[in-house]
């Protein structure tokens, strides 16, 4: 066993002695208890629980909504959850206390001070001019199992008195219980929120399905009119075909000006070989009634106006909107404006600017698209872009220009098994919830899929990026980020938004695996094999962030630290973004510094004292094989690197002496 040098010893025993002065000092300033706490506004918390839709729903519709606030011993600033079941299942998790430190305050809303009635959707409308109040969590009676609700699920109502919550739950429901009962029976919130992502998951892989079937249907209309046999060009065809007919077009090329459907007809090719050439001054098609579609042909002579240029200074217009009408009114191969079920299936277009732009028509499928964009993301644009409406685009490749698939308040859209590469951004979403971005797969882009401008509740999930800048990068809140596999990129995935779930991802061969730019530590991050990065972790400065749930971590590569009941689970915490932690096995030396006597007791004097944690990330549990090992494997060998670090790390700990540090 090698031994500290001289300097590392050095080094060592003055951090501890700087430590544990410091301790000494933190002890005298951290409060005892929690009697001289007051409640403050919510407003003035670090959120950390609801959603936003919750919120905004509240504030429009005027009902209240159930919060608790709870001063930590380890954290500066009061922290607020949204909702008092996700406070107590929380405060349950010893995960929590290790964050955070112990909770020296708990207070919850009061809804003795309102005289509570529901609506018709069950939320919780107060008396007129009354105003919520706070109470003590310890002394408080809960309502449970209640027709009370918030829009995202049940509610847990508290009240002060015990008499104004008996009655409450004699009119609708529910049992009274108090802190200590309702700690015991709320389930685990992070289980509770994979149960339902993958309920979503069910319902919007359901949808797409039978939205592309319905739209499967609209491709197989009778044929009405054949162009040069019944009608001389494509846009007197157009004219002269009845409703719910197909226009069919044999191979050749066909010179258009703008041509605009104004009735639910199909314009159909015999495939590539159908050329439709455009004046290069426009856009080649505008399909304006629902049901029209366009399928089995090629669209060239596209304008290269990607974005109108609306002046983003015009005081009239916000930045939200100003975009939106800058990208969703250049030009593009097709575009759809309130045309609701519209189909574009099985066309190649080549366009310097837009592909397809589908503007406020809700349940359209874009399907089997060949998009070849421009050489540059400079020059070119998007791909597909989806505005105001949910639509399906799926099994289609993305090649060259700006961004794969744009989306701009296209809430409930599903973005599946399609490629990407080269450009800007594979999937890019702006202001838009309720998503399912899946099985897709991104090359060679700045960034594979990117999240933007704080939604909610999209899933992203069993996507591969790869080669790219920034591999998958989040932002909002009650999201799902699951089952990804990001390789050979900069940075792999980015940990960011609030109260976002990072699950069973495959984190391989990037510089930086994980980035963790999170200012609030609400994230879940458990089950993720991250394995071969040069870099681990990287984390900005912000609170100590633990990567644990009730005992599940993440898989970190064969580490030589000892698990010595052989559980799986290495027998000490993990800091991947430490710096000595984050090269153990790495670099020669740092096994035995992270196993001295000295570095143990820096460890144990910082999770005593809370306020003496380090920034950045520690995982309670590190796992010592991977939870996908062959995804782990397959993704190594990708990057022709050895998988020698995946296997068991137990041979190697008792190698390097295995003492639990």
């Amino acid at each position: 066993m090698a031994l500290l040098t001289p300097a590392e010893t050095r080094w060592v025993v003055g951090v501890v002695a700087v430590i544990l002065l410091l301790a000494s000092v933190s002890f005298v300033l951290t409060p005892v208890s929690g009697e001289q706490l007051q409640p403050v506004n919510y407003e003035d918390t670090v959120d950390m629980g609801g959603t936003g839709v919750d919120l905004r729903r509240a504030e429009a519709e005027g009902f209240v909504l159930p919060r608790s606030e709870v001063f930590f011993s380890g954290y500066r600033y009061v922290v607020g959850y949204g909702g008092v079941d996700t406070a107590a299942s929380e405060l349950a998790d010893p995960s929590t206390r290790r964050q955070f430190g112990r909770p020296l305050a708990v207070y919850v809303s009061d809804f003795s001070t309102i005289s509570p009635t529901l609506s018709e959707d069950g939320f919780v409308v107060p008396e007129q001019g009354r105003a919520v109040g706070w109470t003590a969590a310890e002394s408080a009676h809960f309502v449970v199992g209640s027709e009370a609700r918030v829009p995202s699920g049940p509610a847990v109502l508290p009240f002060s008195k015990r008499q104004d919550a008996t009655q409450f739950a004699a009119a609708n429901g529910g049992d009274v219980v108090d802190w200590k009962t309702l700690q015991s029976r709320v389930g685990d919130p992070l289980q509770n929120r994979l149960a339902r992502f993958e309920r979503e998951e069910t319902t919007r892989r359901t949808w797409a399905n039978e939205t592309v079937a319905t739209a499967d249907e609209r491709l197989d209309r009778p044929r009405s009119v054949v162009v040069g046999e019944d009608a001389p060009t494509v846009a007197a065809a157009v004219e002269a075909a009845p409703a719910n007919t197909t226009v069919f077009l044999p191979a050749g090329t066909y010179r258009v000006d703008s041509v605009v459907v104004n009735r639910s007809v199909t314009i159909a090719g015999a495939g590539p070989q159908t050329v439709i050439r455009g004046d290069g001054n426009g856009t080649v098609f505008h399909l304006r009634a629902d049901g029209a579609a366009v399928t089995d042909l090629r669209i060239t002579g596209v304008g290269d106006v990607g974005s109108r240029g609306f002046d983003r200074r015009n005081e009239t217009l916000n930045w939200d909107t100003t975009v939106q009408l800058a990208y969703g009114y250049g030009d593009a191969a097709i575009v759809l404006d309130d045309a609701d079920r519209g189909v574009v299936a099985d066309v190649t277009i080549d366009t310097p600017a837009s592909g397809v732009i589908v503007r406020h028509s809700n349940e359209s499928v874009l399907r089997n698209l060949t998009v070849h964009g421009a050489d540059t993301a400079s020059e070119g644009f998007m791909g597909a872009i989806l505005i105001g409406a949910r639509s399906v685009v799926e099994e289609s490749a993305f090649y060259d220009g700006r961004d794969g698939v744009y989306t701009h308040r296209a809430d409930g859209s599903v973005v599946r098994e399609n490629q990407f590469a080269p450009g800007r951004y594979g999937v890019h979403e702006m202001y838009t919830s309720e998503t399912l971005v899946t099985d897709n797969v991104v090359r060679d882009a700045q960034m594979g899929i990117i999240v933007m401008t704080r939604p909610t509740n999209n899933l992203i999930v069993g996507n591969e990026v790869r080669d790219s800048e920034f591999g998958i990068v989040p932002a909002g809140g009650d999201s799902y980020y699951a089952e990804n596999v990001v390789v050979g990129n900069e940075y792999g995935l980015q940990v960011a938004g609030d109260r976002n779930t990072f699950a069973a991802n495959v984190v391989v061969g990037n510089d930086v695996g994980l980035r963790a730019t999170d200012i609030l530590p609400s994230n879940w991050v458990v089950r993720n094999d991250v394995v071969a990065n040069d870099r681990r972790v990287a984390s900005n400065l912000g609170p100590l962030r633990t990567w644990t749930h009730h005992g599940v971590g993440n898989y970190w590569g064969a580490l030589p630290l000892p698990d010595a009941d052989g559980d799986g689970v290495y027998d000490r915490a993990y800091q991947p973004s430490g710096s000595v932690d984050a090269r153990l096995g790495e670099t020669p030396g740092t096994t035995t510094l992270a196993q001295s006597p000295a570095a143990a007791t820096l460890r144990r004097v910082r999770d005593v004292v809370s306020g003496l944690r380090q920034t950045g990330v520690v995982d309670t549990a590190a796992r010592t094989r991977p939870f996908d090992p062959e995804a782990v494997v397959e993704a190594m060998n990708a990057t022709e690197t050895t998988n020698s670090t995946v296997i068991d790390a137990a041979d190697t700990s008792q190698q390097t002496g295995g003492a639990s540090a």
